[in-house]
This record gives structure tokens, sequence and C-alpha cells, in this order.
């Protein structure tokens, strides 16, 4: 019997025939920087997909995060107050750079966890590695995000200032322009230090909450993974999906309103981020921090439910699934 590895931390048995190699005549799986490629191909199209359609969610929410005082009446009244001050289509404002943005944070973050956790295995060796997978899938998956975050950072900022300010610029291109012009590029990266301080725990909840609840959820049937239907199996990444979104949302939280806080205005002259960020804290509170969590648990939970799903789809039809394993072989 050998044991398959899931995304991240655990190994459940299969039927030997998913080990088996290619039928005769089959292209060779990809390998290389094809593979990583195809890696960070999936990550980028369910990313992209699933920020891009949760995007009237995100506008609600930054609008509770930026304007408590008038959006205080839970996320459904919300929603009905921005239709009616600015028309349904408010609710798709900043749509460009979330889809562009997050389609290449999810390359980077897919991709790059991939490509940290082969390079980790490829300096400890293979038996130390196994011995400590557990850091590996930790630390490449922070490491990841850290420049997934470069990657994202100039087109959140500008999605934030296209929902705050709704007559700032006409869409992605007029407002990462106007910033540029306004701001230059330290405009871009005001909030960096937001953004990792949200972005890597979330990313590190995600992957590890989800693969416990899955490992659960795999236990709770009563059944070895291999005997249960691919329906199923969708069914326990969706649910173990979202339970690992709720955790990472609210781990995620403070640093995400901060986030919507220091993208909304400029600097002060002298003014540095992290004393920007300390002003803002001291102003916000505990209560404050946590402005918007329940759209933001929504928002999360449902991402990365889907996430899971649509990545691991996308990785069987591009047969991206020779990713380099820790776990030792077992047979029986």
């Amino acid at each position: 019997m050998t044991y398959f590895r899931s995304p991240v931390l655990n190994y459940f048995p299969i039927r030997a025939g998913a080990d088996a190699p290619p039928l005769p005549g089959a292209p060779p799986p990809p390998t290389g920087v094809d593979l990583f490629m195809r890696f960070a191909l999936a990550g980028a199209v369910c990313c992209s997909v699933t920020h891009g359609a949760l995007t009237p969610v995100d506008v609600v929410k930054t609008r509770i995060q930026l304007e408590p005082e008038v959006y205080n009446r839970g996320m459904v009244t919300a929603f009905r107050q921005v239709i009616k001050a600015e028309g349904a289509g408010a609710l798709l404002t900043g749509f460009g750079p979330t889809a562009v943005g997050y389609a290449i944070q999810g390359a980077f973050k897919f991709g790059g966890y991939e490509f940290w956790k082969k390079t980790a295995i490829d300096y400890l060796g293979q038996e130390k590695a196994s011995q400590n997978r557990q850091l590996i899938y930790l630390g490449s998956s922070a490491i990841a995000e850290f420049f997934a975050d470069v990657a994202l950072c100039p087109l959140e900022a500008t999605r934030i200032r296209l929902v705050s300010q709704p007559t700032f610029a006409s869409g992605l291109a007029s407002g990462f322009a106007k910033i540029a012009r306004q701001e230059g590029f330290s405009g871009f990266y005001s909030g960096f230090g937001p953004i990792l301080f949200k972005q890597v725990p979330y990313t590190m909840a995600k992957f590890g909450v989800y693969e416990v609840a899955f490992e659960n959820l795999i236990a709770a049937t009563g059944k070895p993974k291999s005997e249960l239907s691919a329906g199923t199996i969708s069914t326990l990444n969706l649910a173990g999906g979202l339970i690992a979104g709720f955790a990472a949302a609210i781990i995620s939280q403070p640093a995400d309103t901060l986030l919507s806080k220091i993208n909304k205005t400029r600097a002060l002259p002298g003014e540095t981020v992290t004393s920007r960020l300390i002003k803002l804290s001291g102003e916000l509170g505990p209560r404050g921090l946590f402005s918007g969590l329940g759209a933001r648990l929504v928002m999360v939970g449902s991402l990365t439910a889907g996430q899971f799903a649509i990545y691991g789809d996308i990785k069987r039809v591009l047969n991206a699934t020779g990713g380099t394993e820790i776990a030792k072989v077992q047979t029986a």
C-alpha cells in the first residue's frame, strides 16, 4: 500500500492505481520549470477566480472598516446602503486590481510554496526533511507569501483607493497611474507592513488549519480516503477550507483593518509606516481593529474553501501532480 500526501501535511492510503506509471505512449509528466509553472498557473486561476467573485463582499467589508460610523448596522444593511447611495455597480469597484492582483499573488503563493518546499528538501535531504516536514510546510508557505505580497501590494493599494474613494479614478489603469504620478513608488508600498502582518499568518493558518480539519473530517467518516467518492472528497475539501478560512480571517483581521486605513490617506510629512500603524492601532482599539469581521469571515471562508477545491482540480487537468514528496513510502 502506498501513501498519498495531501497538499500540505497529512498522508492517507490510496489504491496503487493512483500512483501507477503513465500509460504507454502518454507524454511524460512535467518536471522542473515546466512543473512549477503549472503550479503557478493553477494558483493564479484559483486565487483570481475566488477573489474576483467576492469583490462585492470585499467592497462592503472595506467600507465597514473605513466608515464604521456610516456602515454600522451589519453586512446586509451595508450592501443596501452602498446600492442605494451609489448604485449596484459600486459593488464591483476595484474588480480589475482584485482579479489581476490576486492572480499574480496566487501564482507566487502556490508556485512559490512548491518551489521553496523542494528547495528545503534538497538542502536537508529526504530523511531529515521528512522528520521536519511540518516546519518545512510552514516555512515554505511563509517565504512564498512574502514574495507574493511584494507583487500584490501595488495592486492592493490601488484597489483600496478605488473602493474608499469612488471618485479617485475610473479603474485599474487610471488609478495605478494616478498613485504613481502623485505619490511615486512609495505610495504603492505604504501598506506593505500590514499586508505582511495580515497575509503571512493568514497563509500559514490557512494551510495548517485546513490540514488538521481535513484529517479530522476524513477520520469522522470512519473510512480511509481511498474508499471515499470524489464527491465526498470535494465536500470535505470545501468544509476543511471553510474552517481554515474562518481561523485565518480572525488571525489576520487587525492587520487587514490597518491595511485599509493606511491606504485610504497619504502619510503626513515625516510620518513613517511604523508610526502610522501605532497611531492607528491606538485610535481604533481592539473593537475597531476587528470591525468588519463578519463580512470578512464570509469572504475569507468562502474563498479559502473554493481555492483548495479549484487548485486541486486544475492541477489534475494540467497533470501537475509531480510535486516533491516528503512522507516515507510504506508498503504492505
